[in-house]
């Protein structure tokens, strides 16, 4: 059989879904013409099925032969990288590329196609690993050779916000500060900005360019008497992840006389004791990782489901383009995982109080407000806390006033950092205690401390740890700082909690005054300032007087555990009110 006879055959049996029987007429051909000179060809296009096959080392030796035999087929070594990535053969996988970045970079006519897509494997790849001074390397790189490039530039800004490099703009060739701003993501934003205007443009850019038309609205099904309403919560993040923490306990205190729980869930199954609990919360736990969003749909179409709430909004793994098909005609409502507006026009409501969502705001955001009369956030009060830390065990100072800043990063901006910076200088006996990201971040916090005046020896960063010492951890500051605009959420939940008060800033933002929500819920309103001046003499007059740090710990070890924040019960009954006020609305 000649090359272009196997290969017209192979391709007539893929069409034809008969992949493997086209992988062994492949495989027969190259054990009989070995010698043949366009051998290459063949093994390319066998490492190709393979690879489709989900044969990853088979692909991986296929490549490897062509690639002797033809030393310059990119596209094999652009592919063999793909195959030793899913065989968890990063460091090779990366060579690869790395030698068609290079092999392009000597050729008189670049293949733009294939440079772009070495190049964004090497960012992609280097990004996941952590490893992001490569990554950002790299996004500059493909940047030159193609500006127009809007998912690069999203990772782009993210990726310096995540090292604390600032400014986080900064001018690459062509591609102005505008043009970046216009393509910052819609979680990115939420950390760059307090400008709901700003906010909703990022998240309206996202729809534009990630979803599909929103079909019409279905009729509502209609419910026999005496029928419960079907609520589903649908995520990505229901494990050992900020939303589930926060939601177990509220899917495990459903009235299940009036409803009926199903969770429509693609979330990692981490093994751990929470995803287990949040597996029986639910009346129903309907995996749905391995569908499409159609049949995902489809799945909850067939539930008849009468309220879907969705706790992903536009986060890392969201799919929205499941809501965007209305499922089975449900209320659609969004809660805790994207805290502000998701410009999809198929959610109809917002998880909201009077607080965290003030008329004001009403013009920025495309969800109508589902007001709760005291709190928005729901909390888990069984959560696992370890047995008390001291503070030399976690590297502090046992004489000195300790503020604290637990949020991640890149939700630290530089006007937030040079206002922590002028209260150290008037708490000189005080410390800064961070979390710890990412070894870039941690050296430009320290960079940026010496440059204003602060010794960075009074910066101590906290690595990661286990949830239980985590929260153990939290019960050692005196005081700690919210950052501005992306306020603690669940943190700021953890922190009161476990009985240390947090100072916030609330701005113009639903993410700006999250915090805020929960110190007036937990009965700690003077914690609440409302301009950065504010916010610094508030730390200020805090960080001099022990004796009002210490009398609001006494206050939240006393009060906070019966307060209106941690009062679940009563919030839960008032969450089914609105959920279900919400399905008696036109």
């Amino acid at each position: 059989m000649s090359l272009p006879d196997l290969m017209n055959q192979a391709e007539q049996l893929s069409l034809q879904g008969q992949m493997l029987a086209a992988i062994e007429l492949y495989r027969a051909w190259l054990d009989q013409c070995k010698l043949d000179p366009m051998r290459f060809v063949a093994l390319f296009n066998y490492g190709t099925l393979l690879g489709a096959a989900k044969q990853s080392q088979e692909a991986v030796t296929a490549y490897r032969e062509a690639l002797q035999l033809k030393p310059g087929l990119l596209q094999a070594r652009l592919n063999l990288g793909h195959q030793l990535e899913l065989l968890g053969q990063l460091d090779e996988a990366l060579l690869q590329w790395q030698q068609v970045v290079r092999e392009l970079d000597i050729s008189p006519k670049p293949d733009i196609a294939l440079q772009l897509h070495a190049l964004n494997n090497l960012v992609r790849a280097l990004e996941l690993a952590r490893r992001y001074d490569e990554a950002e390397a790299y996004m500059v790189r493909s940047l030159q050779v193609e500006p127009d490039q809007s998912a690069v530039l999203q990772h782009y800004v993210h990726i310096r916000q995540k090292q604390c490099k600032w400014p986080v703009y900064q001018p690459i060739g062509d591609v102005t500060i505008n043009r970046q701003l216009l393509s910052t993501s819609a979680l990115a934003m939420l950390a760059a900005y307090d400008d709901p205007a700003l906010q909703l443009l990022a998240a309206r850019q996202f729809v534009h360019e990630k979803t599909q038309a929103p079909v019409p609205r279905k009729p509502r099904r209609v419910r026999q008497a005496g029928e419960r309403i079907r609520i589903g919560y649908l995520s990505g993040d229901l494990c050992m992840h900020a939303v589930g923490l926060l939601t177990v306990e509220l899917f495990e205190l459903h009235d299940r006389s009036r409803f009926e729980v199903f969770g429509f869930c693609w979330s990692n199954d981490d093994g751990s004791p929470l995803r287990e609990r949040l597996i029986k919360a639910f009346d129903h736990h309907v995996r749905i990782g391995h569908l499409s969003d159609e049949q995902a749909a489809q799945v909850i179409e067939a539930c008849g489901i009468d309220i879907l709430v969705d706790l992903q909004g536009l986060t890392s793994g969201a799919r929205p383009n499941i809501l965007m098909q209305r499922p089975a005609g449900a209320v659609q409502i969004s809660y805790l995982g994207l805290p502000g507006t998701s410009a999809l026009p198929t959610v109809d409501y917002i998880v909201a109080d009077d607080f965290v969502f003030p008329p004001e705001l009403e013009p920025f955001m495309t969800e109508k407000p589902l007001r709760l009369p005291r709190c928005y956030q729901v909390s888990d009060r069984q959560r696992d806390v370890g047995p008390p830390l001291t503070r030399a065990s976690c590297g502090l100072p046992e004489d000195k006033f300790v503020f604290a800043a637990f949020n991640n990063n890149y939700k630290i901006t530089p006007e937030v950092f040079a206002t922590w910076m002028r209260i150290l200088t008037q708490v000189p006996d005080s410390v800064l205690w961070l979390m710890a990201d990412n070894r870039w971040s941690e050296q430009n916090l320290r960079d940026q401390a010496k440059v204003q005046g602060i010794d960075p020896a009074r910066l101590i960063f906290a690595g990661r740890a286990f949830p239980a010492e985590y929260m153990a951890r939290l019960a050692l500051p005196d005081l700690f700082l919210d950052t501005l605009p992306y306020n603690a959420g669940t943190t700021a939940n953890d922190i009161l909690w476990m009985g240390t008060p947090i100072l916030t800033c609330s701005g113009k933002t639903y993410i700006s005054r999250m915090c805020g929500s929960l110190l007036t819920a937990v009965g700690l309103p003077d914690l609440i300032t409302f301009s950065l001046a504010e916010y610094e003499c508030k730390a200020v007059q805090l960080g001099r007087n022990p004796k009002r740090i210490a009398s609001h710990k006494r206050y939240l070890d006393e009060h906070r555990r019966d307060s209106e924040l941690f009062d679940m019960p009563q919030l839960v009954r008032e969450l089914e009110h609105a959920l279900s006020d919400a399905l008696q609305r036109p």
